[in-house]
């Protein structure tokens, strides 16, 4: 295990091989160095000296008495591979018995492990005799399908070694042997591919008898069985590693066994074509030459394809060789004659469509009054055709009653007409389709309202399912031969052809409705002239002047155009200016007027003047829309929004048109003051802890006012960026009531918003944090009081931010942690020195000793 070296192997002897047969001596060579493919020497001693026999690499190896079978081939090297050789000897005699010796030349750098291995090979006489039995008189046997037969072969050996006996019998059917049945030379029993079954059913056995016989015995032979039968004998021995080895093999040939075919199954056609409701009858005649007693067996098959195969076909009926039949309602089984049977199927139906074949077994009695299967045949499947009874109709539509106008009923009849060879077992259904008309040659695909299944139960198809859900359309079966469709409420959409398609459906004898054909009428076009509906609306300002606090009213006027009976939605809206717009778009929706005269509010949401504006119905065709004390920013384009409806299915309303007034401006014209805002702070960079001052200054031009006659809305917003690029926050708000409404914040500091003039606004944070940093600016919303005592308001101005920085004050960070850390330091070490004193004074103190010395002087040298 802890060297490596090459390895010369061969196998474990001694070898024991008959006379005259070819022994194969194999060598291998392992762990060596240098190229892959190895030369091999093989060398011969019957006693000491070694004589050279061949080699893979000299040509001149071989020794004299060894040339001439060499170069006749009885003696070759057969490579397998680069590291193994075969030693092939022809007809080994016993002059070959004795030591071969298998070396390989050294490859390796270095010498390491064996270079060659011996094998010992022992040479015996043929002992093995085989034959066939001497009782047979002929070595042909003609036999019919079923019966049995028995085969018989002597095998015996004088061998001096310990050997066993392989017997094989084999069939050949064409060129090649297969294997039947074998006795291995370790006493079991093996059958070969094909046969196991029959093995194992006992059809087939082999037997020992006296005399080293061997009897293979087969019953129920098949065609299958037919051909020459050999027994094959090999000899084994067991080698020196408990391995078994074959050192000979041969056979003998038996008989030739020929298979007679005993019965037929046939029809009387094979194409069969019958009418629904008729019955289907067929015969199979079973042909055969035995004689004797014998009974059938017969079970029919029904199939969908011809290429099935039992197992895939349907066992329709059944008579066993006790002619019992098994039980079927429709079906019937009968045995015309000796060799005839009939299967009668009454009352066809397509789906008996098909193929049909029959199986047939001949059964015959054996002597203890048994029966025995001797042969089974299938028939060739014959095929059937059943063709259905179609009905004759014809099938009409037509149209009683047709819309004139939108939302009128359409209502179509399906009727079925001059029925004809229609049964109790037929009945009809109805499919309603639509397909629209398009210019020209163009042609839509049709799209399925409603079908109706055998049962008349409703399948709604996707065009016509939510209306149809909806009560829309209705469907119904006004008698046994007419359907109909009708729509409640037609609209332009529904305009276009539509045709209905009468199904006939047949009972199967299983109760089941199958669809035998369908018929479709000619199309019914639903076409209506319509005109385009056309909408007016005009908006008149009722007070042309007026001015801030007044009551703005404006009127709008409706009129339509081929609209039936219309009812009239309306919706207030106002384009504001563009320093004051609330929508994106610019417009906003102010008060809305529905069809049945429901007000609801829209955007407005001044909660002072939830009251403030009104949209009410003056006639059928006539709206007013007051708006009570005008403010300053309520100026802007105002306009009426109109929507037509006309009536529609169920009671619902259905939208017609819709249309646009011209604007009404609504324009203060004054010359009041005009306001400015602006931040200031004294301190924009602060440190941490420390409380921010953020001033928010108004400024007036123009016309002064009295402190009384104004007021503001003032809002703090901060952006937690440098460049404004997020939301704003809302910080607090103080309206002009005074009252003071904080945002909702995260952080531990506090704001506060107070007036300290009637034009400044001051905001304090106090115990600024790192999250308090960012653009602070203020929104200012002035309030300015009219002459009439009106309070006005003005649009929001918005201040120019100021960044507010926050700091740390690093020495007040750093102060409390470097004198609590000075200090711990200092108590420690006053510790450290104080339990170092008590332990050197009390408890490591240790007596010492000292030895007095006498104290005297040093010699001189020269006294020493």
């Amino acid at each position: 295990a802890l060297c490596r070296g090459r390895i010369v192997r061969v196998p474990p002897g001694p070898l024991i091989r008959v006379v005259g047969t070819e022994v194969a001596i194999p060598c291998s060579v392992s762990d060596y160095d240098g190229p892959s493919e190895q030369n091999f020497d093989w060398e011969f001693s019957r006693d000491t000296d070694f004589v050279r026999i061949v080699s893979t690499w000299d040509s001149t190896f071989t020794s004299e008495e060894y040339q001439k079978r060499v170069g006749r081939g009885d003696i070759k090297l057969r490579r397998s591979s680069n590291d193994a050789v075969e030693l092939v000897i022809r007809n080994i005699q016993p002059a070959d018995q004795g030591r071969y010796k298998c070396s390989t030349p050294s490859t390796d750098a270095t010498v390491q492990g064996n270079y060659d291995a011996e094998v010992q090979v022992k040479v015996i006489s043929d002992g093995l005799s085989v034959s066939g039995s001497k009782a047979r008189s002929s070595t042909s046997l003609r036999l019919s399908e079923g019966d049995s037969f028995k085969l018989r072969c002597s095998a015996t050996t004088t061998s001096p070694e310990h050997t066993h006996l392989h017997v094989t019998w084999q069939v050949r059917s064409g060129s090649s042997w297969r294997d039947i049945l074998s006795l291995t030379h370790e006493g079991k029993f093996q059958p070969g591919p094909g046969y196991e079954e029959r093995y194992r059913s006992g059809d087939i056995r082999l037997d020992t008898g006296a005399n080293d016989t061997y009897r293979l015995s087969v019953s129920q032979a098949s065609s299958a069985d037919g051909g020459a039968y050999r027994c094959l004998v090999s000899e084994w021995v067991r080698g020196a590693d408990d391995s078994w080895q074959k050192i000979q093999e041969k056979s003998v040939e038996i008989a030739t066994v020929s298979i007679q075919r005993t019965g037929e199954c046939s029809w009387w056609a094979l194409n069969v074509s019958v009418t629904e409701r008729d019955s289907l009858d067929l015969t199979c005649n079973i042909t055969t030459d035995r004689s004797g007693i014998f009974q059938a067996e017969v079970m029919w098959y029904f199939s969908a394809s011809p290429d099935d195969t039992l197992s895939d076909a349907q066992l329709l009926l059944s008579m066993d060789h006790d002619s019992v039949v098994s039980d079927s309602t429709l079906i019937s089984l009968s045995h015309v004659d000796r060799n005839s049977y009939r299967l009668l199927v009454r009352d066809v139906d397509v789906e008996d469509s098909g193929y049909y074949f029959c199986e047939a077994a001949i059964w015959v009695p054996l002597h203890n009054g048994s029966w025995h299967k001797v042969v089974e045949r299938t028939s060739a499947p014959v095929s059937v055709l059943v063709t259905a009874l179609e009905p004759d109709y014809d099938v009409f539509l037509n149209a009683s009653k047709t819309p004139k106008f939108s939302d009128d009923p359409t209502e179509l009849n399906c009727r079925i007409t001059n029925v004809q060879d229609t049964e109790a077992n037929i009945r009809f259904s109805v499919s309603w389709y639509y397909r629209q008309r398009l210019p020209g040659d163009d042609a839509e695909p049709e799209e399925l309202l409603a079908s109706m299944d055998a049962d008349w139960a409703l399948l709604p198809g996707d065009r016509g399912r939510e209306r149809i859900q909806n009560g829309e359309i209705i469907l119904s079966k006004k008698s046994a031969d007419t359907f109909s469709l009708r729509i409640q409420w037609t609209s332009e959409s529904d305009r276009g052809d539509y045709f209905c398609v009468i199904s006939a459906w047949s009972r199967h004898r299983n109760n089941s409705w199958v669809k035998s054909k369908d018929v479709a009428s000619a199309s019914v076009n639903i076409f209506w002239a319509t005109q385009d509906y056309t909408l007016t609306v005009e908006a008149v300002k009722l007070k042309p002047f007026f001015v801030a606090g007044h009551t703005f009213e404006m009127t709008c006027k409706v009129s339509s155009k081929n609209i039936k009976t219309p009812r009239y939605s309306v919706l207030i809206t106002a384009e504001k200016p563009l320093a004051d717009q609330s929508s994106p778009n610019g417009t906003t929706r102010i008060i809305s007027l529905n069809q049945d005269s429901v007000v609801r509010l829209e955007d407005w949401t001044d909660q002072t003047r939830v009251d403030g504006v009104v949209l009410e119905k003056v006639q059928e065709n006539e709206f007013r829309y007051r708006m009570y004390q005008t403010q300053i920013s309520d100026a802007g384009l105002y306009r009426c929004m109109v929507t037509a409806w006309s009536p529609g299915g169920g009671g619902m309303w259905r939208e017609a048109v819709n249309g646009l007034s011209n604007p009404i401006q609504i324009d203060f014209q004054t010359s009041g003051p005009v306001f400015n805002v602006s931040v200031h702070s004294d301190s924009p960079t602060i440190y941490q802890g420390e409380v921010a001052d953020l001033l928010c200054i108004v400024t007036m031009e123009g016309m002064p006012l009295e402190p009384d006659d104004m007021s503001f809305d003032v809002s703090w917003f901060a952006v937690r960026s440098f460049a404004l690029d997020r939301e704003p926050i809302l910080l607090a708000s103080l309206d002009r009531r005074g009252i003071v409404t904080q945002g909702r914040r995260n952080g531990s500091s506090e704001l506060s918003l107070e007036r300290i003039s009637p034009l400044e606004f001051r905001l304090r944070v106090h115990a600024c944090e790192d999250q308090d940093f960012g653009n602070h600016y203020c929104l200012v919303t002035p309030w300015v009081r009219s002459a009439t005592g009106v309070w006005q308001r003005e649009p929001d101005i918005r201040a120019k931010p100021i960044f507010l920085s926050v700091k740390m004050d690093v020495l007040n960070a750093f102060k409390y942690p470097l004198l609590i850390g000075i200090g711990l330091a200092t108590a420690i070490g006053l510790l450290s020195c104080l339990i170092g004193y008590c332990s050197s004074r009390w408890c490591c103190k240790k007596e010492v000793q000292e030895t007095r010395r006498e104290r005297r002087r040093l010699m001189s040298m020269e006294m020493d």
